[in-house]
């Protein structure tokens, strides 16, 4: 029997990003610095091809100022087919 499993992932807010490096008068280079992130993987994940890790959210709301989840962050529900056996 086949039945769907929802889970989420995390999406980055594009927009909220650039509004708060403008705001801080950052660029994204400098923020990938900040986080420890590579300028590159910043660019995927501002660009939605990539899904930041736990650790990598925590280090975007540290380095953007930002407390609150839903100001920098999107939940997606996916729907999975899940096998009993």
């Amino acid at each position: 029997m086949k039945r769907k499993q929802p889970y989420f992932r995390v999406r980055l807010k594009t927009e909220a990003v650039w509004e708060l490096l403008n705001r801080l008068n950052l660029s994204q280079n400098e923020l990938a610095r900040r986080i420890g992130r590579s300028s590159g993987y910043l660019s995927q994940l501002i660009n939605g091809e990539r899904c930041p890790s736990a650790e990598t959210r925590r280090r975007l709301m540290e380095a953007l100022g930002v407390t609150d989840f839903d100001v920098l962050f999107i939940l997606e529900k996916i729907e999975e087919e899940k096998t009993d056996e």
